[in-house]
């Protein structure tokens, strides 16, 4: 597996392309359940099969990198991406996963995404594991799947590289009072614990898609709204948990921020914070938040990197 110290990227893998597509790359035809419960009593379907079948029910779609990453940290030895791929590949031609690819006027995307197709949910059920799947999620678009796949390279990085770490939510739900909505956080949140004192934090994020500063202003009022009337226990949070904007890149925090300050969307007891993909791929996540605050002199706005020791290795 290539490790995060080794990627050079310059440009996010989920950021969004001109004239991005997802393509199917699954597999087609019939495969009947007597066929896959062969496979099992062969061998041939494992329990590694069925913690990465977990894993994707989780979060959804998942690169085959990350669940490498997540099989890793579950203590489920994978020796190599080559060798998880097969596996992959097994579960895609079984009908259990189904896969697909990002295709734009860039070119065809460096990577596939893994979400469930009906016969994963039917083994998921045979071992009494939650699935709420239904066929109509792999329709979604592909911004909705790249706040996914950022959210969960998020949920990683905090889960392999901070100290504190606790517990994530892959979807945490929010309510929004006054508007009467549950909102769910795109890109997850986890909870830091030291001496028995916890802070969470949340994840917004924020793609380059069709229309998406009407976008992001209509999810800002949700957000507002569940702060502004915030108190203890709302969506299970004893205290006020931190928001964070996950942006593309460093022009699109600012472009994001320049949305919320236009649309005069103001929090009064949380102040936002911004960062973007490739920060996640840092050694240390330390210093890859950044506030804008406005400075006196000049009278703008300037980014500034927040140092947090509780984001420490």
């Amino acid at each position: 597996m290539v490790e995060d110290s080794q990627i050079k990227a310059q440009v996010s893998p989920f950021a969004i392309r001109k004239g991005e597509i997802k393509a199917f790359d699954g597999q087609d035809g019939y495969v009947s359940m007597n066929q896959i419960v062969h496979k099992i009593n062969i061998g041939h379907i494992t329990d590694i099969h069925f913690a990465i079948l977990e894993l994707v029910n989780e979060f959804e779609f998942m690169t085959s990198r990350q669940i490498l990453q997540m099989l890793k940290v579950k203590g489920i030895e994978e020796k190599s991406q080559d060798k998880l791929n097969n596996k992959l590949e097994s579960l895609v031609k079984s009908k259990i996963l189904t896969r697909y690819y990002f295709n734009s006027d860039e070119g065809k995307g460096i990577y596939r995404i893994y979400s469930l197709e009906k016969m994963g949910k039917y083994l998921l059920g045979t071992r009494e594991i939650e699935c709420n799947w239904q066929p109509s999620d792999n329709t979604k678009p592909v911004a909705m799947i790249k706040k996914r796949l950022a959210g969960n390279q998020i949920i990683i990085a905090y889960l392999s590289k901070v100290k504190m770490f606790d517990s994530y939510t892959v979807k945490p739900a929010l309510r929004a009072k006054t508007l009467g909505k549950v909102f769910k956080a795109s890109g997850g949140g986890v909870r830091l614990t030291k001496s028995n004192k916890s802070i969470d934090f949340i994840f917004e994020a924020v793609r380059r898609e069709s229309d998406w500063q009407k976008k992001l202003v209509d999810k800002m009022n949700f957000y507002k709204d569940f702060y502004d009337n915030f108190v203890p226990m709302d969506s299970g949070y004893q205290n006020l948990p931190q928001l964070i904007l996950v942006c593309e890149d460093d022009k699109h925090m600012a472009e994001t921020f320049k949305e919320i300050v236009m649309n005069r969307i103001q929090f009064s007891n949380v102040n936002i914070y911004y960062t973007t993909d490739l920060k996640q791929v840092e050694d240390s996540l330390e210093k890859s938040l950044t506030e804008f605050k406005l400075d006196k002199e000049t009278n703008k706005y300037k980014a500034n990197v927040v140092e947090l020791k509780i984001l420490s290795t």
